[in-house]
C-alpha cells in the first residue's frame, strides 16, 4: 500500500508541478497527457455550472497562458490531502494554494481538489478531477 501512496503522490506532484513558471522555468503542461488515461476529464467547479474539459481543452490554454507573460510566476501546491485506495482505484481529496501573477498583478488563492486514479497495465493513472476555489466570504 505504501508503494502506492507514494505513485499516487508522484502523481499529483508532477500534475501540480507541470504548471509552474516561476524563476523561468517553463512549464511542462504536456505531462498531463501521461499522468491521465487518454480519455480523462478536468472540471472546473468554480462558477455557477461545472465546465469539463478533455484533456487537450484544459492543457493548450494553460500552456498558452503559462508561456506567452499572461500569467508569470505561477506555483500551485498541496497543503494536505486525504488518500483513499481499494485494490486498483483510489480517490484524493486535496487542499491546495496558488499564487502568481495574472496580468501583471500578484494574486493568491486556495482551494480544493478531488481526484480520482486507477491501476493500468502501465501503472496509476488519473481519471478524473475536479476542483473549486475558495472565494472570499459574501459580504452580509
Amino acid at each position: 500500500m505504501s508503494d502506492t501512496k507514494a505513485e499516487l503522490d508522484r502523481l499529483m506532484r508532477e500534475f501540480l508541478g507541470a504548471f509552474t513558471n516561476t524563476g523561468g522555468r517553463r512549464p511542462n503542461v504536456g505531462v498531463v497527457h501521461d499522468l491521465f488515461i487518454p480519455q480523462g476529464m478536468i472540471i472546473n467547479n468554480t462558477g455557477d455550472e461545472p465546465v469539463l474539459h478533455d484533456l487537450a481543452a484544459f492543457v493548450e490554454p494553460r500552456e498558452r497562458i503559462l508561456t506567452d507573460g499572461t500569467l508569470t510566476e505561477f506555483s500551485e501546491w498541496e497543503v494536505a490531502e486525504k488518500t483513499e485506495i481499494y485494490g486498483s482505484i483510489a480517490h484524493r481529496f486535496s487542499d491546495y494554494r496558488k499564487s502568481g501573477r495574472l496580468d501583471g498583478e500578484w494574486f493568491e488563492g486556495a482551494g480544493h481538489k478531488a481526484t480520482q486514479f486507477v491501476r493500468t497495465p502501465d501503472g496509476w493513472r488519473m481519471t478524473s478531477m475536479a476542483w473549486d476555489d475558495e472565494r472570499p466570504p459574501a459580504a452580509s
